[in-house]
């Protein structure tokens, strides 16, 4: 591939990512290239699975979501390393919001450990397992359906009782972090986490590189409203600027 169009690549997907879905024609004049050539690099894009096509345009590639238990496998050491950074910024908290996911289960895995006398308001099983070897901790698990492959409870019920309580901080994954915010791959859980985010003082995102720029199916929050995003690397690009804007903290941990 020339240097030239591996720099409108990059292009493309930094539009993308501000931008989910955008027309050739747009493309073409935010670039200033024919539509032709816009068209030649949509293919190639979409023939890599980095973009979808539709109809007169493209959009950024939703991640597959593996489920929680394939989950578990991937990346351990990069989200063990995100759960222990993330507990310090936690010391002061009486009550924490939690939400499901593999990271989110490393992080408790490490409260568990590190941190006593405290009330954690959870819809995931793995969260409550991890948290249940710590006695002082009381666990309050939130009603709803279940979800087998995320191993987590969601749903009208499940928002109803978060909406009663309040927390001093919610601590969420994502399947995706793009300029426009944190996102997941399934709504019902983006609804749950919303419904956190509200109800809390302060709000932690826990996200690997592999979620990087990137959109999935529910976004549930603005960078605005995020107070933390600890990863383990640092954004590029777009949304480097998006949190940027939004005076968001970010904390990177080594591996």
């Amino acid at each position: 591939m020339s240097r030239k169009k591996d720099r409108r690549h990059k292009a493309i997907l930094d539009q993308l990512s501000v931008t989910p879905t955008m027309r050739v024609s747009r493309l073409a004049e935010v670039l200033e290239v024919t539509t032709e050539t816009i068209r030649r690099d949509l293919e190639e894009l979409a023939a890599q699975d980095l973009i979808s096509r539709t109809y007169g345009g493209a959009m950024l590639r939703q991640p597959m979501e593996p489920v929680l238990s394939e989950r578990h496998k991937a990346l351990v050491d990069e989200r063990a390393a995100i759960g222990r950074a993330a507990v310090p910024l936690l010391s002061d908290a009486r009550v924490l919001m939690l939400g499901s996911g593999a990271t989110t289960t490393q992080l408790a895995k490490r409260i568990a450990f590190e941190m006593n006398n405290i009330t954690v308001i959870a819809h995931s099983f793995s969260v409550a397992t991890a948290l249940a070897f710590n006695p002082t901790i009381q666990i309050v698990m939130a009603p709803g359906v279940y979800h087998s492959g995320e191993g987590a409870l969601h749903g009208a019920q499940t928002v109803r009782f978060l909406s009663d309580y309040s927390a001093d901080w919610s601590v969420t994954g994502a399947s995706a972090i793009s300029p426009l915010g944190p996102s997941d791959a399934l709504m019902e859980a983006g609804d749950v986490y919303a419904t956190m985010l509200r109800q809390s003082a302060r709000h932690m995102v826990l996200a690997d590189h592999s979620k990087f720029d990137r959109m999935a199916t529910a976004r549930y929050s603005d960078w605005t409203d995020v107070d933390v995003l600890v990863s383990d690397a640092r954004p590029q690009g777009p949304l480097a600027r998006a949190l940027q804007v939004a005076g968001v903290e970010l904390r990177l941990v080594s591996v």
